[in-house]
């Protein structure tokens, strides 16, 4: 589909399924290479990261755990500026490499929240990776560790990112046309 329309919005295709999995398949080998041997945990950020987490997790050719945290700071179009933890951590992560995993980095708000609140729980390190990263909204100085794609600052949906609830399940990723 070249054209999908989610609530009152039209988003147009702007990256196909292929570059997407060509993205993970990248990050794989840069996690593959730093922390084959430090039995690392990933912890993805529900609900966005989830197809990421699961395909990333199919290429990783090494051992490793996952878990799951629920954050919210998006409100329609527009980040509200604000993180709210919905569903935390159970498992200790003190001493443990710890790799963040988010499906998209805007501002860096909710990520550095995030990372802060982990590195409260002694990890021995904590890195971030992301499928996508939008440089011109970056406001924060954390290093993002593995990124995928750098994209535009425009609002996408498609490939576990939504809009409103909706767009989720799209395997390619579409671009709200204004």
């Amino acid at each position: 589909m070249k054209r999908v329309q989610l609530l009152d919005k039209v988003f147009e295709l702007s990256i196909p399924e292929a570059d997407i999995i060509n993205a993970i398949k990248k990050i794989s080998d840069e996690i593959d290479r730093d922390l084959r041997d430090k039995d690392p945990l990933l912890i993805c950020v529900l609900n966005g990261s989830f197809m990421f987490a699961s395909d990333l997790m199919k290429e990783m050719s090494f051992n490793c755990e996952i878990s799951f945290v629920k954050l919210s700071s998006y409100s329609g179009t527009q980040t509200t500026g604000s993180v709210k933890q919905l569903i935390g951590l159970n498992e200790d992560i003190k001493g443990r490499h710890v790799v963040l995993l988010e499906d998209i980095v805007d501002t860096g708000i909710t990520i550095v929240n995030v990372v802060e609140q982990l590195k409260k729980l002694e990890p021995e390190d904590v890195r971030v990776a992301t499928m996508l990263f939008k440089p011109e909204a970056y406001i924060k100085d954390m290093k993002i560790d593995y990124v995928g794609l750098e994209i535009p600052n425009d609002f996408i949906v498609g490939y576990g990112l939504d809009y409103n609830g909706y767009g989720r399940n799209l395997r390619n990723i579409y671009t709200v046309v204004e």
